[in-house]
């Protein structure tokens, strides 16, 4: 039988290395789902619950291998529907393709079932490249195009294909005018800053006393060279949250998480550096970030497109970030006053103090907290986390410490609710062999976790490590936005657009075959964690929690208090809960503390 095109797509894909398709099925495909028959599944067809799901969880794969993840989808609605967590790849830089079907060709123009303007609805999203092949020797071209633009660019691709086209005989592109040959791979380079711009650099971060480092997910591949360059400056180093993984929490001057999810050494590093160093990152909240002409300031990023953003950079490298520090670390000078070091080590042990004091305050029924601050000590080295959107991110931001090679991602950029479940199904795809923990809030829980747990269903039996634990934080409210429209909008909690349903998650994951584990007494957290890694299954955790915790900012200021208190004055539906816990965890700042936790002395062993 002749090889078709839909053929083709599959064999191409398998020659570019992609192991597994996230996708969903529809008549638009059809010619894709049969060719996936005659190829016995190769690349594996992994079954989202929808197509959204199907584009996070590429999206998870991607973040958590560093390859391109491919999604699938039918024409119209099965489209429109993956565009969602495009975006999250796109604006969180993550290489992902979406193949896409479409009308059949004759039916174009014609106001046909299901038809869109997929090259106009794309354009955007796919905005590097979106293509529709529309004769069988355009195929290869388009397809590669779209990986090794995925892979060179770091964003998204599309490729449409009509049904009727998929169905056709494939012929190759012949040695003919107006024909494009192909072919495959995505050559690796390695850009680095000239020279003069490294001089320049090093001038402005050796003239420097009180050093700040930024560090982003741009690098992730340069943790020996960061860590070098810390010591010799003496700097303190902060963290955007897509780079969380990048450096250990544990050695004593990282301070963690920046920005409002972030923590207060972060805040404090921030406000008295008098020089900067970006590395990686594209952090866009300029507000937590020294005032304008307080620092001198330098950025490294691969992208040139992407430096000089955000603040008033004296010196943009572009190049490769532990490429660019291998040859920035010989101009450097070691800065022999290590005070301004001390206080940031000091600044840190405090702040996990604090935490670990916020964590063991009392709440209703449970501190949520509390529910992740007792995760920390217990995190398998190898794991790999996912948060979702809302109050849960903060709790990730601020009490897990991640070290040695644990990895962890969340929606950055576009922070759209659900990816935290999909990210994980992905996640797992990437590295059967390691394992994924989730922490979600009921919210998003009920927006997309629940269907994907059928997803973890489906597929578990296959990792070699079956264990994904789903931590649900049930508090029965859109958390995080009550408390931003408490403190932004000076508004009391809108009980019609906040107040959720309270679902039994732990026993829907029973139902689904999975282990389902519920909390609802402080003195249960730590052994449901301990139960839910030693499972032999994936696990939902649903820990009943106390909305009433609030996420400070690392810097709540006067007119945040004044808001807050507006929404009290204007009756908010939890008055006397947000007033006492609220009092309650700002207190835990102000009391006494040695400024050491109990690893600030103590470097990362690499476990």
């Amino acid at each position: 039988m002749a090889e078709k095109v839909s053929d083709q797509v599959l064999d191409r894909l398998r020659d570019w290395g992609v192991e597994q398709v996230f996708a969903y099925a529809g008549d638009g495909i059809n010619g894709l789902l049969a060719a996936w028959g005659r190829a016995e599944d190769r690349p594996r067809f992994i079954q989202a619950r929808h197509e959204e799901m199907a584009a996070f969880e590429a999206v998870g794969y991607a973040k958590f291998s560093g390859r391109v993840g491919v999604c699938a989808a039918t024409s119209g609605p099965g489209a429109i529907h993956l565009l969602n967590g495009l975006y999250d790849a796109k604006l969180d830089h993550v290489p992902v393709v979406a193949i896409v079907g479409q009308t059949n060709r004759s039916a174009m123009g014609g106001s046909y079932q299901q038809e869109v303007d997929l090259l106009s609805l794309y354009k955007d999203v796919a905005s590097e490249y979106c293509e529709m092949v529309t004769v069988p020797e355009q195929l290869p071209n388009v397809l590669d195009r779209a990986m090794r633009t995925a892979y060179a660019k770091r964003t998204v691709t599309a490729v449409i294909i009509p049904a009727d086209v998929q169905e056709l005989d494939y012929e190759a592109p012949a040695h003919a005018f107006k024909m494009v040959p192909s072919s495959l791979g995505h050559p690796h380079y390695t850009p680095v800053p000239d020279e003069q711009d490294l001089q320049r650099a090093a001038e402005v971060l050796n003239a420097g006393e009180k050093v700040a480092i930024l560090l982003g997910q741009g690098a992730r591949r340069a943790r020996p060279q960061v860590e070098q360059v810390a010591e010799l400056l003496g700097a303190g180093v902060a963290k955007a949250l897509l780079g969380k993984d990048v450096l250990p929490d544990t050695l004593p001057f990282v301070t963690g998480s920046i920005g409002l999810l972030g923590t207060r050494p972060s805040y404090e590093l921030m406000r008295d550096c008098d020089t900067l160093l970006v590395i990686g990152s594209s952090f866009p909240y300029t507000q937590f970030l020294p005032e304008f002409g307080q620092a001198r300031a330098v950025q490294i990023d691969i992208d040139p497109f992407m430096v000089g953003l955000r603040y008033p950079f004296e010196v943009n490298l572009v190049g490769d970030s532990a490429a660019t520090l291998d040859r920035l670390v010989p101009l450097l000078e070691h800065k022999e006053d290590r005070a301004w070091r001390s206080t940031v080590e000091k600044n840190a042990a405090r702040w996990w103090e604090v935490m670990e004091r916020r964590a063991a305050l009392e709440a209703d029924p449970v501190n949520p907290e509390h529910v992740v601050h007792a995760l920390d000590e217990l995190l398998p080295e190898n794991v790999m986390l996912s948060a979702d959107s809302g109050s849960s991110a903060n709790w990730y931001a601020r009490h897990l410490r991640l070290r040695g090679d644990m990895r962890g991602s969340l929606s950055g950029t576009l922070a759209t609710m659900g990816p935290g479940v999909p990210y994980a199904i992905g996640a797992k795809f990437a590295h059967p062999d390691r394992p994924a923990i989730a922490i979600v809030g009921d919210g998003a829980m009920q927006m997309n976790g629940l269907a994907e747990l059928i997803t973890a269903a489906k597929y578990y039996q296959d990792w070699d490590d079956p264990r994904l634990v789903v931590a649900v934080l049930n508090n029965r409210d859109l958390n995080q936005v009550s408390w931003e429209m408490r403190a932004m909008e000076g508004a009391p909690q809108f009980l019609p657009s906040q107040q959720i349903p309270d679902v039994p998650y732990a026993r829907i994951a029973e139902n689904f075959g999975l282990l389902g584990i519920s909390v609802d007494k402080p003195d249960q957290v730590e052994a449901a964690w301990r139960r839910a890694l030693a499972a032999d299954r994936p696990c939902v955790v649903e820990f009943r929690t106390d909305p009433a915790v609030p996420p400070i900012p690392p810097h709540a200021d006067w007119d945040q208090a004044l808001a807050t208190a507006s929404s009290i004055l204007h009756g908010d539906s939890d008055r006397a809960g947000m007033v006492k816990q609220g009092v309650k965890a700002k207190l835990q700042e102000f009391l006494p503390g040695n400024g050491r936790g109990k690893d600030a002395d103590q470097k990362d062993d690499g476990q």
